[in-house]
């Protein structure tokens, strides 16, 4: 008798081990199951500011790489704008612009001059990337070959003022939503030959 309570009081003591073991494992699947924070729209004016860029970099599979200002796009072809609606993934209008000013992407881009051998050779894609690592993706064909390329655009001034969230920022005008390539903080547009 005296044997089997030796061998029974370790298998309770491990049995309430085990289950005090597990409890902090739920404990711990539970902390990490903690909610990020939103998306980069709801930083501080503060850290806003901090992301701002004064120029932006065209770069990649170009024959003339540009660092582009706010001064050097007002010197391009000026497209004012007039209602722009920024609606979220669900369609939901998130806010509007009564006017605002660009310059299309296509036109910077014909200006750095993509690296095309000859003129089937169209297999680009172009990434807008933002201080914080955002990006929005374009193809070619997108930009040189539908109706797209009418209405993607860095914008620099909004209803007469500088825009916020940067001093450029980028919008496809025409996507069903425009929030998900709706780029703040513009710092690079980069060309990718497709290999």
């Amino acid at each position: 008798m005296k044997t089997k309570i030796f061998v029974l009081i370790p298998f309770i003591i491990l049995t309430f081990t085990m289950c005090n073991s597990s409890k902090k494992e739920e404990k711990v699947v539970v902390e990490k199951v903690v909610p990020k924070e939103e998306h980069h729209h709801a930083l501080s004016a503060e850290d806003s500011l901090k992301l701002v860029n004064h120029q932006i970099d065209v770069k990649g599979e170009v024959e003339f790489p540009l660092q582009l200002s706010v001064d050097s796009l007002q010197k391009m072809k000026v497209v004012t704008i007039d209602n722009l609606k920024i609606t979220g993934k669900n369609g939901v209008l998130k806010r509007e612009v009564k006017v605002c000013k660009g310059v299309l992407l296509k036109d910077i881009l014909e200006k750095a001059k993509i690296k095309q051998t000859d003129h089937k050779d169209r297999n680009f894609y172009i990434v807008a990337r933002a201080s914080d690592d955002y990006k929005a993706t374009f193809s070619w064909a997108e930009l040189f070959n539908n109706p797209t390329g009418e209405n993607v655009f860095v914008l620099f001034e909004e209803n007469g003022k500088p825009v916020k969230n940067g001093d450029m920022i980028l919008i496809s005008k025409n996507d069903i939503s425009t929030g998900p390539r709706h780029v703040y903080w513009l710092k690079s547009i980069e060309v990718f030959k497709v290999r």
